[in-house]
């Protein structure tokens, strides 16, 4: 049989899953050393890593070339897609907030306010949730600039530390969500291959468990 083929998001979330699949027992030399390549076997050749974007992660596997994802909460949020989300992997912990100028009130008055941000639809389900008409720009770079040049009242952004806010004048309004690494497993797959799908699930489980205590 094939190997199960895993997508993993480039970066962060891939040296985590790495380690992850480490303390599992699984052999990760081959992603450690590489280089250029994007498709790698790992264990005993029953597995294959492929390192994508977040959002092709998803992609990936809603079509079904990949098996099983690794993806943050924020993609899957802000993408959506058909597939399982089966486990909170416990690191890539970060959150959703609503950020503006220090001090400012935002929700204050009946004007129409704008709103800056890489994602539009985590942007929109946030203020329809509390029945308000805004106004959302896209921004693909740095989206603190939108509000210090007067393009937006605020913004919703990715907050880890919020040290990017502060160093710009800015503040948290509002938490929005929560945000982590996830586990996603394709529709069809998890029926065909559902008992090596299932123990893989497990051991990661118990991997994060581990960490935990």
């Amino acid at each position: 049989m094939k190997p199960l083929r895993i997508a993993l998001t480039k970066g962060r979330l891939e040296r985590n899953t790495v380690k992850m699949f480490e303390q599992i027992g699984f052999d990760c030399t081959t992603v450690h050393e590489k280089g250029r390549k994007l498709i790698l076997p790992i264990g005993d050749n029953e597995f294959e890593v492929v390192l994508a974007k977040a959002a092709d992660v998803i992609t990936y596997v809603e079509h079904g070339v990949c098996d099983l994802g690794v993806v943050g909460k924020d993609t899957i949020i802000e993408s959506g897609g058909s597939f399982y989300e089966v486990l909170d992997l416990g690191f890539g912990i970060c959150k959703f907030a609503l950020a503006g100028s220090k001090g400012i009130d935002f929700y204050r008055g009946y004007a129409s306010k704008t709103i800056a941000t890489k994602y539009p639809n985590v942007a929109h389900s946030f203020f329809e949730g509390k029945g308000m008409d805004v106004n959302i720009i896209k921004i693909e770079g740095s989206v603190e600039l939108a509000p210090l040049l007067g393009l937006s009242d605020a913004i919703i952004d990715i907050v880890e530390t919020g040290a990017t806010l502060k160093e710009n004048g800015l503040e948290v309004i509002e938490k929005v969500c929560d945000i982590s690494a996830r586990l996603i497993v394709n529709t069809a797959s998890m029926k065909l291959r559902k008992q090596e799908i299932d123990t893989l699930i497990c051991k990661m489980e118990q991997a994060k468990e581990a960490k935990q205590i």
